[in-house]
């Protein structure tokens, strides 16, 4: 497995796992992104922070910090 700062532009994704601690994971999965949400990566900034996800039908960006602790395979 692979965390979500690592992917590349158009790639279709599926959360494994939300690593971090309690306050950091409790406010990822208050995005929307929780054990087997779908994800499709849409940009990523030059230096890679932040990312920009399609996911449940909006658009999110999440920096690099929180995008390392959310864990991705490949559809």
């Amino acid at each position: 497995m692979k965390s979500l700062r690592d992917a590349k532009v158009g790639e279709n994704l599926r959360v494994a796992k939300i690593e971090g601690d309690g306050p950091t994971k409790r406010r990822i999965m208050d995005m929307g992104i929780t054990k087997k949400t779908e994800l499709f990566v849409r940009k990523v900034a030059p230096l890679g922070d932040p990312v920009q996800i399609n996911l449940r039908g909006y658009e999110l960006t999440i920096r690099k910090h929180d995008a390392e602790n959310i864990l991705v395979e490949k559809i």
